[in-house]
């Protein structure tokens, strides 16, 4: 939503999916951490997070915890736990198509076989050789009818693999629809508790208004490079800050004092905008 001055509200309504987390991928390389660390959300900027996101990160450094920490790290945990491998259907099913395919020539020839078997008996011909080739193809006839039987079982334990782990995906995406809001909720509770201190540090950051904050986070109305600067201000990192080009800019033109002193933290400057 845009406020006053054409400035843009930075934070997500509660109810809308945020961009990190809106796409469940079924198949995830690696489970993202239950809580990130704050440097990857404040360690530069712009930071291209989200003011409820930075507010959260600068709670964790003063070692601040939402109340529901522990929960987000068992459920990542049990995300983490579920594994799902790919189950080979095709392969088991082309193994039936097979193995009943030879089985049926085989039926077919022993038919044959056997007409001609009867067909000599009946002029009183030898047998003896097409009696051999009967016998011959009744034995390839039962290992084929063998392993037309075990390639269904086989079939049928796949399909059932296939069932355990549709099963399984559908916990797992339950599990992870599940952490992504509770981490919504943390953060939106961390949020509020430091917003306060958010307020106040807006009144250091240049160009900035601590009217802008409003009454709780989602009601913040001013730039959101002045959010980012008032958050990591109060933010209490163990490195040093690393500022892009236009936050370098913005502080030199509005104000004359260092960088270092409107984040209260040592910077390295300048850099490139955040990966997507």
């Amino acid at each position: 939503m845009t406020g006053a001055g054409g400035r843009r509200d930075r934070v997500e309504p509660d109810e809308a999916p945020e961009s990190d987390e809106s796409a469940v991928v079924p198949e995830p390389a690696a489970p993202k951490p239950a809580i990130p660390e704050p440097a990857a959300v404040i360690g530069r900027v712009p930071t291209g997070a989200s003011l409820r996101r930075e507010l959260a990160a600068a709670a964790r450094t003063l070692g601040l915890s939402s109340s529901i920490e522990a929960e987000l790290i068992e459920v990542r945990e049990r995300v983490a736990a579920i594994e799902v491998e790919p189950v080979d259907l095709d392969a088991a099913r082309r193994r039936v198509a097979a193995a009943s395919g030879e089985e049926e020539r085989l039926k077919e020839r022993v038919a044959a076989l056997r007409g001609a078997v009867q067909a000599r008996r009946e002029i009183e011909a030898e047998t003896d050789e097409a009696l051999g080739d009967l016998e011959s193809a009744a034995a390839e006839l039962s290992a084929a009818q063998s392993e037309r039987i075990a390639a269904e079982q086989a079939l049928q334990r796949a399909r059932d693999r296939a069932a355990d782990i549709r099963d399984a995906r559908e916990r797992r995406l339950e599990l992870r629809d599940r952490l992504r809001n509770r981490r919504r909720d943390a953060r939106r509770e961390l949020a509020r508790e430091m917003h306060p201190a958010f307020r106040d540090a807006l009144s250091v950051v240049p160009g900035a208004d601590p009217a802008d904050a409003g009454a709780r986070p989602a009601a913040y109305d001013g730039p959101p490079l002045a959010a980012s600067l008032a958050a990591v201000r109060i933010a209490d990192l163990d490195r040093p800050v690393a500022l892009g080009e236009e936050a370098v800019r913005r502080i030199a033109d509005r104000r004359r004092c260092p960088p270092e002193a409107v984040v209260d933290a040592p910077v390295v400057r300048p850099h490139g905008p955040p990966r997507a």
